[in-house]
């Protein structure tokens, strides 16, 4: 053994099987005598409440993820982080009511594999060792520090025996917790919002105050136990020992660790099956990632659920949820409100269903536009490096912009149907804040956010012979609307230019504003086949205040016949592109002039 092996173990007691044995024992004597005492003296666990109605910042705390980079550590590091998420699920946005004891095992309830709890490090005897729900001190430290800061009165609270390396023990300010006889109890005069919140490397808790709060009139019912002593000033803690990486290589305890992926897995959480993103997964992942999509395409013979699954080490899918969202699409598509909601429920359910793939040892996402919101508000994205394949504009900037829309035309009442939960714009604004990289292939989407999107190049379909220029013959004053016709697709403004330039239009898709709405233009049935309709088309128009897939654009692009659009619709400047501000009928006009030869 060197020198500096002896002076690690100097004074150390080395911990024996019969030592642990009567640990143990003790340990389950005090559960059950603890649990005998609580039968029914707190309050009920603490739920989700709305964060809207706190805003006044109390307290934080800050603490990092990654206290340990040593390799021998880093699947316990993981595991800690993984068990931080799970608990901090049932911590964030509940609200303590002015006066009730807050109870941290009443919170979190016992961390088991069936709940979701890995193994992790956690202080035994002055060693760091191996267990299930290992980690979670770090949330009870950060919880002891925000409520002292927050002025809350501690009623139990008990500091580590030994200085566990990047905790908050070595000042004093923590407070471990083992189920259920070790737990940490506090109260606040004022109801208190608790935010528990994972980023990519740090654990951040803050106490919410309400405006205008005041403390209860009533008196303050005394503590049900005695806090723990503060440690007097001078007297230092011995520095715990992790069992992987202590130098007693003869105790009972000691670990060899296992082989390790150091770089982490990468899971693809996947739902809109396009093919830009297709190629993207296809190029970027590695053979120990993981894939989460809706449904395996080629096991059930759908085209649209078709992603190339090879190469990856595990694939979850989620095949009757899958069918069951896509027969309530089809029954609620004429319902343009109650069909976006039950989208958004739909992709709740989905995000939960996969976001079992993020096991301990995924240190990287890439997850679906629709997906994320739920991913993070469940904690799912915390402590990890996450990429966000998007396909809308985020929706507190598309409501920004319905809003605007709705202001100039109050007569379009459907420009404001589409209204998110305040809950899930927040949700996804702080997400998509988060993100490392926003990859998308939509040129409006990606200017909003400079610094870090990846700029996919859209999909052009090949050209078919049936519509290639050399069979093409358009009609002068023919333009296509890809539709439907709705406000939010410009249909105002082609209606508006087509009546003063005189112009037939062929609307594809549905009538959305009412049979009657193109009365007193000349309209044309849309040719039969898939692609016909490019045949006849002198332009491609669609003047659109929102659009989320160009694709009748880029297929007349392909095509070459001339396309009519605003930067809304996402496709970059290119020859046979002619943009017009979204809104401006007499813009649109002037540009299918010149694009027609009239």
């Amino acid at each position: 053994m060197s020198v500096s092996s002896q002076e690690e173990l100097a004074g150390w007691s080395r911990p024996t099987r019969f030592s642990g044995l009567v640990f143990q024992l003790k340990a389950a004597g005090l559960q059950i005598r603890r649990g005998w005492r609580d039968r029914a003296s707190l309050s009920p666990r603490l739920m989700p409440a709305e964060r809207s109605a706190f805003s006044i910042l109390l307290s934080e705390s800050r603490s990092p993820l990654w206290s340990d980079e040593r390799e021998a550590e880093l699947a316990y590091q993981r595991g800690k982080v993984q068990n931080l998420r799970r608990a901090s699920r049932d911590l964030d946005c509940v609200v303590l009511p002015a006066g009730s004891v807050f109870s941290f095992w009443r919170q979190i309830g016992r961390a088991s594999r069936r709940r979701g709890y890995v193994a992790g490090r956690m202080l035994q005897q002055g060693c760091l060792v191996p267990a299930i729900g290992g980690g979670l001190c770090q949330l009870s430290n950060a919880l002891y520090e925000a409520a002292l800061m927050a002025g809350c009165e501690i009623v139990e609270r008990h500091g580590h025996s030994r200085i566990v390396p990047g905790s908050l023990a070595a000042e004093g300010r923590d407070a471990t917790v083992a189920w259920n006889y070790i737990d940490l109890r506090f109260r606040c005069s004022r109801p208190v919002l608790i935010e528990a919140r994972l980023g990519r490397d740090e654990l951040v808790l803050r106490f919410l105050g309400s405006q205008g709060a005041a403390p209860p009139a009533r008196a303050i019912a005394p503590p049900i136990a005695p806090p723990a002593a503060a440690r007097p000033t001078g007297v230092s803690l011995p520095v715990a020992r992790s069992c992987a990486t202590c130098a007693d290589t003869a105790c009972h305890r000691h670990e060899i660790a296992p082989a390790i992926i150091s770089r982490g897995r990468t899971a693809y959480l996947l739902d809109e099956n396009w093919p830009e993103f297709r190629d993207y997964a296809g190029r970027a992942h590695r053979r120990e990632d993981v894939l989460g999509i809706p449904l395996d395409g080629a096991r059930w013979h759908l085209a649209r659920y078709r992603w190339d699954t090879s190469g990856f080490a595990r694939i979850g899918t989620a095949p009757l949820h899958t069918l069951a969202r896509a027969f309530k699409s089809r029954r609620l598509q004429h319902h343009g409100p109650a069909r976006l909601m039950a989208q958004l429920a739909d992709a709740q359910a989905l995000a939960h269903r996969l976001s079992c793939l993020l096991a301990a040892d995924v240190s990287d996402a890439c997850v679906a536009q629709s997906l994320l919101p739920h991913l993070w508000r469940q904690g799912d994205l915390g402590g990890r490096g996450f990429r966000v394949l998007m396909t809308r504009l985020p929706m507190a900037e598309l409501q920004r912009r319905l809003d605007a829309a709705a202001a100039a035309h109050p007569e379009r009442t459907n420009l404001a149907d589409f209204r998110a939960p305040a809950w899930l714009v927040e949700a996804e604004a702080e997400a998509l804040e988060a993100a490392e990289v926003i990859i998308t292939p939509h040129d409006s989407i990606a200017r909003l956010f400079p610094c870090k999107a990846l700029r996919l190049d859209w999909h052009m379909p090949a050209t078919p012979l049936a519509s290639s220029s050399a069979v093409r013959s358009p009609k002068p004053r023919r333009v296509v609307f890809p539709g439907p016709t709705i406000a939010r697709k410009g249909a105002y403004e082609l209606r508006e230019a087509a009546r003063e330039l005189d112009l037939e239009v062929m609307p594809l898709g549905r009538a959305l504003e009412g049979a009657d709405f193109w009365q007193g233009l000349r309209l044309a049935a849309r040719a039969e086949g898939s692609t016909a309709w490019l045949d006849q088309a002198a332009a491609i128009v669609q003047p659109a205040f929102v659009e989320d897939q160009p694709r009748p654009l880029l297929r007349a692009l392909a095509t070459g016949v001339p396309v009519v659009a605003t930067p809304a619709c996402g496709i970059a400047p290119r020859p046979g592109l002619t943009l017009v501000p979204a809104g401006d009928a007499a813009a649109l006009a002037r540009a299918l002039a010149r694009v027609l030869n009239l």
